[in-house]
């Protein structure tokens, strides 16, 4: 079930970018150079939760319909308390995993760890089984080059 590999982060630093907070068309062009006079810090607008972040790397496809790839890096807010519908970063029986969290039936003792891809098989707790959510995934990282 290898499907991440994680990350401390060095959130001591300022990087500030800038940032055309007008937005960006995905039409028509648009002259958002006229508005990049603002800054954006990773730092300090991406990360609520710094003592308690983390990121992490996917190595599998499972959340591909999520939008999430290998090699994706995930940013993993640990102080988030994961509600129904969540990406989570869990720990099931020792191995790490990526998937959304089904709590819809927590009441009757049934949480269910979901991949977002057909080719992989919800994942039930059962009896005996260990589970540790480590986190809610917060944000994603993609390079495309």
């Amino acid at each position: 079930m290898k499907e991440l590999k994680i990350f401390s982060g060095d959130f001591s630093t300022d990087l500030p970018l800038k940032y055309a907070d007008a937005g960006i068309f995905a039409g028509f062009p648009s002259p958002a150079q006229d508005y990049m006079d603002r800054t954006l810090d990773f730092n300090r607008e991406i990360i609520r939760h710094p003592a308690a972040t983390f990121y992490a790397k996917v190595l599998g496809q499972s959340m591909e319909g999520a939008g999430i790839d290998t090699g994706d890096i995930v940013v993993v807010d640990r102080a988030l308390e994961p509600r129904d519908g969540d990406i989570v970063v869990a720990c099931l029986n020792g191995e790490f995993t990526l998937k959304y969290i089904d709590l819809s039936q927590k009441d009757k003792g049934i949480i269910c760890l979901r991949p977002d891809n057909d080719r992989y098989e919800p994942i039930y707790m059962h009896e005996g089984d260990q589970l540790v959510v480590w986190g809610v995934v917060s944000s994603v990282i993609k390079r495309f080059r």
